[in-house]
């Protein structure tokens, strides 16, 4: 498995091409990735959080907040690894024109994961930004979570990966949003605690990285004691890496055989 992984620093190359190109467009990117999520949690926080008492100990703004940012980190993450790898893949021709240069697949993989993390990191450090700005959170508890959502943006954009190795057209992610992205939004205590859900599917969102992240996530940015730190992390390290050994040898067998 270890075989397919490239140790060296050319991915970085792919990764800064990308970089340069979304810095032309950087604040309308930033702000397009802000406003979707600040609409939810507005409109739900306050309109639908003034018809809830507090939820664990805390007004329904400020629960929704931490959930608000890993959802978002999803999205972006998704987005990114989805849509853009795939039309730099498929329809530009970008990868086979870096292939051109001394860059294996591998490398090229990489570094569209990384973007794609990067990317969905300045998404969620966008929210968290706002969030500490109104006093969801503090600003010191904002930036121990910035860690964390790199890890979130590298689980997702390398899920990610495999569906665009996968995908015949845009229409493929369908798929992937209907019957993976939003079950897990609804169900991984984005919106409410999980101890709300029966049993069953409660044993269900275990099973999903999104709700191992808002594990995370949830608890650090309200300034209490993160409960099994270690294993929501590293059930979050553990997606991300077997699923880049996927995307890597799905995308070597598309692309080069």
């Amino acid at each position: 498995m270890l075989t397919d992984m490239s140790f060296n620093l050319r991915w970085f190359a792919v990764w800064q091409r990308n970089f340069l190109v979304w810095r032309k467009l950087a604040l309308p990117s930033v702000l397009g990735n802000l406003a979707d999520p600040m609409i939810y949690l507005f409109g739900l926080g306050y309109g639908l959080g003034g018809l809830l008492p507090q939820v664990g100990g805390v007004s329904y703004i400020t629960f929704l907040a931490a959930g608000t940012v890993c959802a978002s980190t999803m999205n972006a993450a998704t987005f990114e690894s989805l849509y853009s790898a795939f039309s730099r893949m498929q329809v530009q021709k970008t990868w086979d024109a870096i292939l051109n240069a001394p860059v294996a697949m591998a490398d090229v993989v990489i570094g569209e994961w990384v973007w794609a993390a990067t990317k969905a990191t300045l998404s969620g450090g966008a929210i968290l930004l706002v969030i500490s700005l109104l006093g969801f959170t503090r600003p010191d508890l904002a930036l121990w979570a910035l860690p964390l959502v790199f890890l979130i943006g590298l689980s997702f954009a390398a899920l990610g990966l495999i569906v665009t190795a996968l995908a015949p057209s845009y229409d493929f992610f369908m798929y992937y949003f209907t019957l993976l992205v939003t079950p897990m939004i609804l169900l991984s205590g984005v919106f409410f605690p999980l101890a709300q859900l029966p049993p069953a599917a409660q044993l269900l969102a275990q099973l999903l990285p999104l709700s191992h992240a808002v594990a995370l996530v949830r608890p650090l940015l309200l300034g209490n004691p993160v409960p099994d730190l270690w294993l929501h992390g590293g059930v979050l390290a553990s997606v991300a890496a077997v699923a880049i050994v996927v995307a890597i040898r799905l995308t070597k067998r598309r692309l080069l055989s």
